[in-house]
């Protein structure tokens, strides 16, 4: 927490002063912004880790005493990154920072290219007043100090605000996350969804099956009852339909041959036709 906070000396510090120096040191509009912004969260920053320090380490246990009688240390696979990951926030800023960001390092060659019109790092290291380069550090410890007192000498105080109408509003709003988890799970998870059960509804239990399996089963079932309404039992029923069949066959046997003596005789009619013109 501390190396996050850009602590003097810990890793954090060469990392985001560099950054939010090399902002400023642009001389411009969207750079001072960005200062602006940085410096900011830099405070933001230094509140929430303090505050998280305070919660843990130093305020009454507000946990079920069950969790405490089971905690316990964690082991080597946990225990070993955590180690490293110290020993970076700690130790590599103070000890790599001039070789990766120092003026004049040559270390990334020809790998990172900057233009030379975008190169500020010397502004940044010597021309900046010493209130620019201590603002961002100033408000971290601001916040900090900050997130102490709210915490942990009067945690009273933030009651006595959420305890207010606004305040009530307030807190509602920051601890719901600014309703991001609202918007998005109701206007676009939602509206996916939607959109999803009436595919699945319209087309993959809809058009599909009704063209698939079940309209094919559903119209051979209803074709096997319009023709089991066909056996009434009755002996004149029985007698049209043997004599429709007979119809149908006398009709499907000489059919071909009416067919093609209308086209011999359309043929013939052409030919005429044909000669006569010449003619």
């Amino acid at each position: 927490s501390l190396s996050l906070l850009a602590t003097p000396w810990l890793t954090g510090f060469y990392s985001k002063d560099l950054i939010i120096e090399l902002a400023y040191g642009n001389y411009s509009f969207s750079g001072i912004y960005a200062y602006i912004l940085g410096s900011l969260t830099a405070g933001i920053t230094a509140f929430y880790s303090f505050r998280l320090i305070s919660l843990v380490f130093l305020t009454v246990p507000n946990g079920i005493k069950s969790v405490y009688l089971n905690s316990h240390e964690s082991n080597f696979a946990v225990v070993i990154p955590l180690f490293i990951l110290a020993l970076f926030s700690i130790f590599f800023g103070y000890v790599f920072s001039d070789l990766f960001v120092g003026v004049g390092t040559d270390f990334f060659g020809n790998s990172l290219f900057i233009n030379p019109n975008n190169i500020t790092i010397i502004e940044a290291e010597f021309s900046l007043p010493l209130y620019i380069k201590l603002l961002p550090s100033l408000l971290s410890l601001l916040g900090a100090s900050l997130s102490i007192y709210l915490y942990h000498v009067n945690p009273e105080f933030i009651n006595s605000i959420i305890e207010t109408k606004i305040g009530r509003q307030i807190y509602t709003f920051l601890n719901g996350k600014y309703f991001f988890d609202v918007i998005y799970n109701q206007y676009i998870i939602a509206a996916g969804l939607k959109t999803g059960y009436t595919i699945s509804k319209v087309l993959d239990r809809g058009v599909i099956e009704l063209i698939g399996p079940y309209g094919l089963a559903s119209a051979l079932n209803n074709t096997a009852i319009n023709i089991a309404k066909l056996d009434t039992g009755v002996i004149t029923t029985y007698s049209l339909y043997i004599t429709l069949g007979l119809l149908s066959l006398v009709f499907l046997v000489f059919a071909p041959l009416l067919i093609d003596t209308s086209l011999l005789s359309e043929n013939k009619n052409k030919i005429i036709i044909k000669i006569i013109v010449f003619i």
